[in-house]
């Protein structure tokens, strides 16, 4: 009897290590089908997903109340489980070589209480050979069994968007990996359980790792090509989002936008491959001239904002700046590597001390991580500039009336700062408003 049988007969459990934005909402999906166990090393988040609350919004409270996963911060209850899936976050030092620490220490706690005739599979952003040559020996050493022998091991990456409603665990196609042929067939029979749109079966764990690593380093070089673009037509005085609307007419243009590249994958995962990339005596071209260009936008918009304000015969020590937005991305919580802190930082580097405001944003996470405490809109009055930086819901429904509710009425001209143009540029002429978008 297949460990896939004894899954689906409830002889064996299988366990959710990491129950962050990616492990609890498969936690969830497995949970309909089998035994499942769900670990977190916090015991306050986990004390937080028994009470049926959850903090990540990803699939709800309501599915949380009803789930059958057994939410735990005791690492004991892995013993349990014949069937693991590591899904924790992998983020990169501020040196931009690659942390490994939270996998290390999974592994570690995995180890420790891994049994024979285990499957372990790992859905963390790693460079290629991590699984393998780093995961492996620690699984070795905590718990004294052979890899191929007495355990066997996968690699499966997350593909789980925050926040997207559309492309979820259920519908997107789930790359599969194994050690060997039989444990590919296991691996695979397990995760089509959850992923209903199917399973590609990578022909090697290395190759899963790197495919995984180069879907957000594809999208990070083009979106680096689209702030270039707007850096450049910013200069030229014409408007990007004009240029992309009309070259989009064609049929294989690709439709990127220009933006901030922030949040634990896009803006993280290249790095992975170009440390790799380094070690094996390869110094990249186009993946790092992109993330440099992503990661100096949060200063230029920053600058864009000070430009306008002086240009506009407005001060900028001690002006009074609204920023609408700081999570990584739009109607997400989650404000883990979020690039507008950059314009924040940058701002206070001119003596101006914004007031922040997110409704959607983990307000807890984001006075622990960066040490800022949002205020409400009630507090976005009275202000010499405005900048809307994520493209929450709560502000695409503002309209230009409210918008221009925000300044203080003395200013002849409003600086506004569109970031994500999530507004009708008609809405918003000269003189009342000096409009900006990237």
């Amino acid at each position: 009897m297949s460990l896939y049988d004894k899954l689906l007969s409830g002889e064996e459990k299988l366990s959710l290590v990491g129950l962050g934005y990616v492990g609890m909402p498969i936690a969830v999906a497995y949970a309909k089908k089998i035994k499942v166990v769900g670990y977190d090393f916090n015991a306050a988040k986990v004390d937080l997903y028994k009470k049926g609350i959850d903090p990540t919004r990803e699939v709800g409270d309501d599915a949380i109340k009803n789930t059958t996963v057994e939410f735990t911060a005791d690492p004991e209850k892995l013993r349990e489980c014949k069937f693991h899936i590591v899904a924790v976050p992998t983020p990169v030092n501020d040196d931009h070589t690659p942390d490994l620490s939270p996998v290390e220490g999974a592994s570690h706690t995995l180890g420790k209480y891994l049994t024979k005739g285990s499957i372990v599979v790992y859905e963390s952003t790693v460079y290629p050979g991590v699984t393998e040559d780093v995961c492996v020996p620690i699984l070795e050493q905590e718990s004294g069994l052979k890899c191929g022998v007495d355990f066997k091991i996968g690699y499966s990456p997350e593909r789980i968007n925050p926040g997207d409603k559309v492309h979820r665990l259920e519908t997107i196609t789930k790359i599969v990996s194994g050690m060997d042929a039989e444990t590919l067939e296991e691996v695979a029979k397990v995760y089509e359980l959850v992923a209903l749109a199917g399973v590609y079966k990578a022909e090697s764990i290395k190759v899963a790792e790197a495919a995984k690593v180069i879907e957000n380093s594809q999208r990070d070089i083009n979106i680096a090509f689209m702030n270039e673009l707007s850096l450049i037509f910013h200069k030229m005085g014409i408007d990007t989002k004009s240029v992309l609307e009309a070259a989009g007419t064609k049929w294989n243009f690709l439709p990127f936008r220009p933006g901030l590249v922030g949040g634990h994958c896009i803006g993280v995962d290249p790095y992975y491959l170009t440390y790799k990339a380094e070690e094996l005596g390869y110094h990249s071209q186009i993946i790092l001239s992109g993330r440099r260009i992503n990661d100096d936008m949060g200063k230029c918009i920053a600058e864009a904002a000070v430009k306008s304000m002086i240009k506009n015969d407005q001060p900028v020590k001690g002006a009074k700046v609204a920023m609408l937005g700081f999570t990584f991305k739009e109607n997400c919580p989650d404000t883990r590597n979020t690039k507008v802190i950059d314009i924040y930082n940058e701002l206070k580097e001119y003596g101006i001390s914004p007031v922040v405001v997110d409704p959607q944003a983990d307000s807890d996470e984001a006075k622990r991580l960066y040490g800022i405490t949002f205020g409400t809109m009630a507090d976005v009055k009275n202000m010499d500039a405005v900048i809307v930086a994520v493209a929450h819901e709560d502000f695409l429904k503002l309209t230009p009336a409210d918008i221009a509710g925000f300044y203080n009425p003395e200013h002849k001209t409003k600086v506004f700062m569109d970031i994500k143009g999530i507004y009708n540029k008609d809405d918003f002429k000269a003189p009342e408003f000096d409009y900006w978008r990237l």
